[in-house]
C-alpha cells in the first residue's frame, strides 16, 4: 500500500505543482478565500469525496468514506489564506493581487492537502475508516478554526493532522515536535488612568505616562523572577498611545500587546499576574486602570502517539535521513491548537528550503518554497493516514 501511494504521488507531483502556481497567483485574505474555496471544492469533488461548502464561512470539507470495517473517522486539516504583503519575487506564477501573497505557505498546504485527497481516493482498496479533509479560511487572524469547529467540522473526529512549510528545514525532509509545537498567543490591552496636570507642577497631577513605563518595565523584568525559566513567557508591548502636548501631564496611557507561553497552567496564571503587577503601580499613586485580556488561541500540544505515527510513517516512505526532530518549541502561534480540544492531534514542520540559495523568513516578500516539498508532504500525510487504522 505505501509503495502504491508514493506512486500515484509521483504521477500526479506535476499537477500539484500547477495546482500550487494556480493558488499562489491568486491569493485571497483571511474571511475573503471565495475563489480559493470553490477551487479546492471543484477539486474534491473529481476526486469522488462528498463536499460541503460554505462551512466555516467560507471553507471547505470533503469526506472520503471509507470501508466502514473502522469507526473512527481521522482529520486532516490545511489553511487556505494569504497575507497582506506585496510580493517581491520574480517567478512566473507572482501573485496577480497587489499588495495579497501567500508569503506563509498556505498555497502549500491547501496543494498539499488535495494531493492527499487524489492519491487516497485511488488506491485499490479503500481506507478502513472514514477521512474527513478540512481547509480553513483565516488562519492568519486566528479565527478560521473557531468558525470552521463551530460549524461542525470536529463533529465524530477522532483524530487530526496538519502540516506547516519551514523554509529552514531542506525540501525532502520534515520535522517532527514532540509536545508542545507553538505558544498561545493571548491579546493584551492596559489604560492606565491618571489625571492631568501642567507639566512644570507634575506634584499637582498623576503622570499616567511615568506609571506607564513603570508598567511596562515590571512586568518585563517581573518574568525572569516570578516564571519557572523553564516554562518560558513572552510579554511584549507593541503599542502606546497617550498624551496631548509636550507640556501636559497625560491623564491616560494605553498599552497594547501579545502575551505567549507554552504551558497550559503558566497561561492560566497570567492575566491575574499582571493585574497584580499593574495594581500594585497604580493605586499607591491613586491611578486607575483597565485590563483587558483576551485569549486568543491556546498552544499546539502534539498529542505523543499521533506524533510517534507520523514520524514512523514517514521514515517508511521518506527514510530515515529525512526526518528531523525538532528540539524547540516555536513562540509563534496557530489556531490547530483549537481542534486539539475537540480530538487528539499532531502537526508537523515540511521542509521546503533550497540548498543551493538562501530561504526567506515565513512573511517576507521574498519568500519562496522549494516545490519538490509538496510529494514530501503528500506522501507522508497519505501513509500517516494509511497507519491511522493499522496500528491505533
Amino acid at each position: 500500500m505505501l509503495q502504491q501511494i508514493k506512486t500515484l504521488a509521483a504521477s500526479i507531483a506535476p499537477r500539484l505543482i500547477e495546482i500550487r502556481r494556480h493558488l499562489h497567483s491568486h491569493p485571497e485574505l483571511s474571511g475573503d478565500e471565495r475563489q480559493t474555496a470553490s477551487y479546492v471544492a471543484g477539486v474534491l469533488s473529481s476526486c469522488g469525496l462528498h463536499i460541503r461548502e460554505g462551512i466555516g464561512r467560507v471553507g471547505v470539507v470533503g469526506e472520503l468514506a471509507g470501508a466502514g470495517t473502522d469507526p473512527r473517522m481521522l482529520a486532516i486539516r490545511t489553511d487556505m489564506d494569504a497575507l497582506p504583503i506585496h510580493e517581491q519575487t520574480s517567478v512566473d506564477f507572482a501573485s496577480r493581487n497587489p499588495g495579497v501573497m501567500h508569503a506563509c505557505g498556505h498555497d502549500v498546504h491547501t496543494t498539499v492537502g488535495l494531493g492527499v485527497a487524489m492519491v487516497l481516493s485511488q488506491l485499490e482498496q479503500p481506507l478502513p475508516g472514514n477521512l474527513r479533509f478540512i481547509f480553513q479560511p483565516a488562519e492568519e487572524i486566528a479565527q478560521g478554526a473557531s468558525w470552521m469547529i463551530r460549524d461542525g467540522a470536529m463533529e465524530n473526529a477522532n483524530a487530526i493532522f496538519s502540516l506547516h512549510v519551514f523554509p529552514s528545514i531542506p525540501a525532502g525532509t520534515i520535522g517532527i515536535r514532540y509536545g508542545a509545537l507553538t505558544a498561545a498567543a493571548d491579546d493584551l490591552e492596559i489604560v492606565i488612568l491618571g489625571e492631568s496636570g501642567h507639566g512644570a507642577r507634575p506634584h499637582e497631577a498623576i503622570d499616567a505616562v511615568w506609571l506607564a513605563a513603570q508598567v511596562i518595565t515590571t512586568l518585563q523584568q517581573a518574568i525572569s523572577r516570578t516564571h519557572n525559566p523553564l516554562r518560558p513567557v513572552v510579554l511584549t508591548i507593541g503599542k502606546i498611545v497617550g498624551g496631548r502636548a509636550p507640556n501636559v501631564i497625560a491623564d491616560q496611557v494605553k498599552l497594547l500587546g501579545t502575551v505567549r507561553s507554552l504551558h497550559p497552567e503558566t497561561s492560566a496564571s497570567l492575566p491575574q499576574w499582571i493585574e497584580q503587577i499593574v495594581a500594585s503601580i497604580c493605586q499607591p499613586y491613586g491611578a486607575r486602570y483597565e485590563l483587558h485580556y483576551r485569549r486568543g488561541v491556546p498552544s499546539v500540544q502534539n498529542d505523543p502517539i499521533l506524533t510517534h505515527l507520523i514520524e514512523t510513517a514517514a521514515q517508511l516512505v521518506l527514510g530515515e535521513g529525512h526526518i528531523q526532530l525538532i528540539p524547540e518549541p516555536s513562540l509563534g502561534a496557530e489556531d490547530f491548537s483549537l481542534y486539539l480540544e475537540h480530538a487528539p492531534g499532531s502537526m508537523f514542520r515540511l521542509g521546503v528550503g533550497f540548498t543551493d540559495r538562501p530561504n526567506h523568513p515565513l512573511h517576507h516578500p521574498l519568500f519562496d518554497v522549494n516545490e519538490s516539498a509538496i510529494y514530501t508532504g503528500v506522501v507522508t500525510l497519505a501513509a500517516a493516514a494509511y497507519h491511522y487504522w493499522q496500528k491505533q
